[in-house]
């Protein structure tokens, strides 16, 4: 096998060129595949660029044949603050690409296996980002749809080249599609919603940049009470992070997609959306040039992007089950009756099928999966018992 490929660690400008070039090769006759922003891809990697650096490592490697070709190529990461979290130290794999040959795969699983074994980690998640979890997180199984922005798309045999390795499912993300109408949603999510409208109480508003400094504050209020206590691994956010987020979108935010729940005016619940930016990035080779230009200034001022991307979805645990996600939802919903509201259908993204609580709401607005990604966790020592992630209560 070693004189059969040759592993190459992405350490100079053509090395890195063959990592972002390689998937082209691979998805010409995938028609669905839109491809990713080179300098999206190039920023996790960069130091100065992803903030991941200053608690954490990686590497990353491509794949050559026998003829000089490259034909695979994969990452590895470090995160020295979850890495912990687990009974033994973690580490993960991403971005994975490669021929459908069993030796180079597992030639490239190998090398991430042995470069976190040599920092001590015995176990690895995959693929998985150097980052967060809402980009490039997870390999897609089913759904072989046109991709989210920032979500990975797939070749259908990678899934056996995992589970051949030795990889087992750790968890399911789930993709849920729905249009914006509330005919869509179920009789309980109505009444829940009402009762929540006939409660003074209560008020549910969507953004208005004109309070920008408030909405960026309650956000952060509510995605710490309602993130991070029940998700493993989940840091609390601070309001200079959430400003930078927020500012990054800032060009693309549209006011009705970006909803907040209030009790006596105190925050409780957010649900957070965007337009689909890669109905902008089609067709433009990686790259951000004037066909993108075009239609982002298309989507600007003439509001013609269709599908919206659910980002985030939060209420803080005191009011969890209480209907105001319902009340949200029911507000959104209505939006879509607006002559001037452009979207006309909502993607879910990262539903986790340890979260049965947002399934159950998925079914109740008369969302349906339409894709599937597969965190994978590969174990080690085999004699270890493989367990997979915990359901949240």
């Amino acid at each position: 096998m070693d004189s059969k490929f040759q592993i190459e660690e992405v350490v100079d400008a053509p090395s890195k060129q063959e990592f972002l070039e390689l998937p082209v090769r691979l998805y010409k006759n995938e028609p669905n595949w839109i491809r990713p922003l080179d300098s999206e891809v190039e920023a996790v990697f960069d130091p100065g660029k992803n903030k991941m650096f200053q608690r954490g490592t990686c590497c990353r490697w491509i794949l050559k044949n026998a003829d000089g070709l490259t034909v695979g190529r994969v990452a590895a990461f470090i995160d020295y603050k979850t890495r912990d979290l687990g009974e033994f130290p973690i580490g993960g794999m991403g971005f994975f690409e490669c021929i459908d040959d069993r030796d180079a795969a597992f030639k490239l699983f190998d090398c991430c296996t042995n470069w976190l074994k040599d920092q001590e980690i015995e176990a690895m998640d995959g693929p998985i980002n150097f980052g967060d979890r809402h980009q490039w997180w997870g390999l897609l199984v089913d759904g072989f749809h046109k991709p989210l922005y920032g979500m990975p798309y797939s070749l259908p045999y990678y899934r056996n080249l995992f589970e051949s390795y030795g990889f087992k499912t750790y968890f399911e993300q789930y993709t849920y599609k729905t249009k914006f109408s509330v005919e869509s949603l179920s009789e309980i999510i109505a009444w829940k919603a009402q009762r929540i409208e006939r409660n003074p109480d209560f008020s549910i508003v969507h953004f208005n940049e004109k309070d920008w400094t408030k909405y960026i504050r309650d956000f952060v209020y509510i995605y710490n009470e309602a993130w991070v206590s029940t998700i493993p691994g989940v840091e609390a956010m601070t309001e200079e992070q959430a400003l930078e987020n927020f500012n990054s979108l800032r060009s693309v935010l549209h006011k009705k997609l970006l909803w907040f729940a209030y009790y006596k005016d105190e925050p409780i619940g957010f649900f957070i959306m965007s337009p689909d930016m890669n109905e902008v990035i089609e067709g433009g080779n990686g790259r951000f040039g004037w066909l993108a230009k075009l239609k982002f200034l298309h989507y600007k001022y003439i509001k013609k992007n269709k599908n919206a991307v659910g980002l985030i979805f939060g209420v803080v645990p005191a009011f969890q089950s209480k209907g105001v996600d319902a009340a949200m939802i029911y507000q959104f919903s209505k939006e879509g009756f607006n002559p001037n509201f452009p979207f006309e259908t909502l993607e879910m993204n990262w539903i986790g099928d340890f979260n049965p609580r947002m399934m159950h709401m998925m079914e109740h607005i008369g969302a349906k999966i339409y894709k599937t990604h597969i965190t994978f966790r590969k174990l080690f020592d085999e004699k270890k018992k493989f367990e997979r992630s915990p359901i949240i209560k």
